[in-house]
């Protein structure tokens, strides 16, 4: 234990690699054979191209929003959240689970989509399950990403306003370039969230120039590249000389005006472009996270959080199973990837030969950046640093993973390479701001498309402002404010985490049924299904009993019967499905 306790930052990667060398190889490969998915079809975004859901895309483009919509900054915030159980166990989750259940899922809703138009994983359930299986599905969809929007809601607030003592990176007032402000307890603290304030706002407002370019003016994508990356590095040096510091509730405010906008504009005018400008930072983090692991690793760093910590994690979030695998959700496996993959992935993707790559690959690479995440901050924090941010006992304190990781990440890189904390922390601050605001915008989206899907099927002639996009952006942003408005991150995620895992087990049981319907191999699909589905049920049950029925949340507490009613309704229509199978359906 002792030796597992101080072990090498380099092992966690090394080991890693090979399996997911072998999983893409090997695996995907096999499960491409199974699923018939290298054809010459006509593909969605060309057989229905409308130019603002159907574009066809190039392949780089659509992996990078791919990427960014998926990643977001839940392999950042999943893991260092579970890290409490001890980084062994995080590992092999992200690992094991990656390779097969994570970019299994990611990579066989995305050719089921392709395959059925497009379409999202509700309207598959109404092919596969009949007319209650779609709104059993859409109905848990809707409700997923409304706990999704809200979290990373509260969560990106929360971060944008972080200010971190000086102390704690290891800086005296009038040293270094950040601005710095005295709080109430006399504390002088460094306006880190107010940087990446600014630096959004600038991508932000740059983004629809890029995708005008693009989509409008044809430009081809290595022109546009270094004006991305001068926006990325300009943004970031105005964050630097003027950041921006507002109450929490006003980026609440003004993120859901925000979302309201970017979910009715067209993908290419603010999406797209956004996501590619932003994937700089991310990639840029990664492969800064990789060097410092690598300089580390051979400079003998060692991670000093423990590999286990089961007891304090119980007390923390709840017994390691179930609540480590609906904590960490990203990186190993995360149902709102299907949302994206039948969203908009499979909308814009211009060839099927490419939904390899895209789906399982994409997965893949989302847990690579979880990995790093469990080394910054296993190696950058000690175990009571990471409890002051993530789990603070202070009254009034709130939970700020996003803080958490910078710091990390800051302090990798200060004993890996020799860089000031304040540099990597600042870095670590931006790299995740920029994706979780994706999150919401892609998340907002999806649920827009959920709502004009759910009233076309209730109503034959749906009424004219229930089919505006504006109609049902503002529903659902406003819903999203709500529950944020009138719940901590603390109490939403573990809710959305188990409403996330459920429908990652959903998706993998109609994907399963279409399978079968065309006499197809179903186990890979299958027994993913089966570990979630009894994963999910196990702690929605817990939290219903032991945190909302005590707190008296009702929100909450009739969400979370909701869920689990929907999902044994599925179970139900699924099982009965299954004897029905049928030959000679098309593929």
């Amino acid at each position: 234990m002792s030796i597992i306790n101080g072990m090498n930052i380099l092992w966690l990667i090394l080991v890693a690699l090979p399996v997911f060398v072998w999983g893409y190889w090997i695996y995907a490969r096999h499960l491409q054979r199974i699923l018939r998915g290298a054809s010459d079809e006509i593909p969605p975004s060309i057989a229905l191209r409308d130019d603002i859901d159907y574009v066809p895309s190039k392949t780089p483009v659509v992996f990078s929003h791919h990427f960014a919509s998926i990643a977001g900054a839940g392999p950042i915030v999943g893991p260092t959240v579970a890290l409490i159980y001890g980084y062994a166990p995080v590992w092999l989750w992200i690992v094991l689970g990656a390779v097969f259940i994570g970019a299994v899922q990611d990579f066989s809703s995305l050719f089921v989509s392709m395959r059925e138009r497009g379409q999202s994983m509700s309207q598959v359930a109404h092919r596969t399950l009949g007319r209650p299986g779609f709104f059993i599905v859409i109905a848990f969809s809707i409700i997923m990403l409304l706990l999704l929007t809200s979290a990373f809601l509260g969560l990106s607030a929360t971060a944008l306003t972080s200010l971190v003592p000086l102390r704690q990176m290891q800086l005296q007032e009038g040293h270094g370039f950040l601005h710095v402000v005295v709080g109430a307890d006399g504390i002088s603290k460094a306006k880190i969230g107010g940087v990446a304030s600014m630096s959004l706002i600038i991508i932000t407002l740059c983004a629809p120039l890029l995708g005008w370019l693009v989509f409008k003016r044809n430009l081809r994508l290595w022109t546009i590249t270094p004006l991305a990356l001068a926006i990325c590095a300009i943004s970031i040096l105005i964050g630097l000389l003027h950041p921006l510091t507002l109450p929490p509730i006003t980026w609440m405010l003004i993120l859901t005006v925000y979302v309201i906008l970017a979910s009715g504009l067209p993908v290419w005018a603010l999406l797209q472009p956004r996501d590619f400008i932003n994937s700089f930072l991310l990639y840029a983090g990664m492969v800064l996270l990789a060097i410092g692991t690598l300089a580390g690793g051979f400079r003998g760093e060692k991670l000093l959080m423990p590999a286990f910590n089961l007891a304090g994690g119980d007390a923390a979030l709840g017994m390691v199973w179930p609540f480590l695998f609906i904590t960490v959700a990203c990186g190993a496996i995360s149902g709102f990837h299907a949302m994206v993959t039948g969203g908009t992935t499979a909308k814009q993707l211009n060839s099927e030969r490419h939904a390899r790559g895209v789906g399982y690959g994409g997965m893949l690479m989302e847990s690579i950046l979880a990995l790093l995440v469990v080394v910054a901050v296993g190696a950058g924090l000690t175990l009571d640093q990471f409890k002051d941010i993530v789990f603070p006992t202070v009254k009034g304190a709130g939970s700020n993973p996003v803080l958490a990781f910078a710091m990390g990440m800051g302090g990798l890189m200060h004993r890996a390479l020799g860089i000031h904390m304040e540099y990597g922390t600042v870095f670590g601050m931006l790299m995740v701001e920029g994706f979780i605001v994706t999150t919401l915008d892609t998340a907002a989206r999806l649920n827009r498309y959920l709502l004009e899907e759910l009233w076309g099927a209730l109503f034959r002639h749906p009424p004219a402002w229930l089919r505006s996009h504006l109609f049902n952006a503002v529903a659902v942003a406003v819903l999203m404010l709500a529950l944020c408005y009138t719940n901590t991150f603390k109490f939403i995620w573990p809710i959305f985490g188990s409403a996330n895992q459920l429908m990652a087990a959903l998706t993998m049981l109609v994907v399963a049924v279409w399978l079968a319907i065309r006499s197809r191999p179903t186990w890979f699909a299958i027994l993913p299904a089966i570990f979630m589905m009894a994963t999910t049920l196990v702690s929605l049950w817990q939290l219903l009993f032991k945190k909302y029925i005590p707190t008296h949340n009702y929100p909450l507490m009739a969400t979370d019967i909701l869920l689990m009613l929907l999902a044994v309704g599925v179970v139900v229509l699924a099982i009965r499905k299954f004897p029905t199978r049928r030959r000679g359906v098309p593929a």
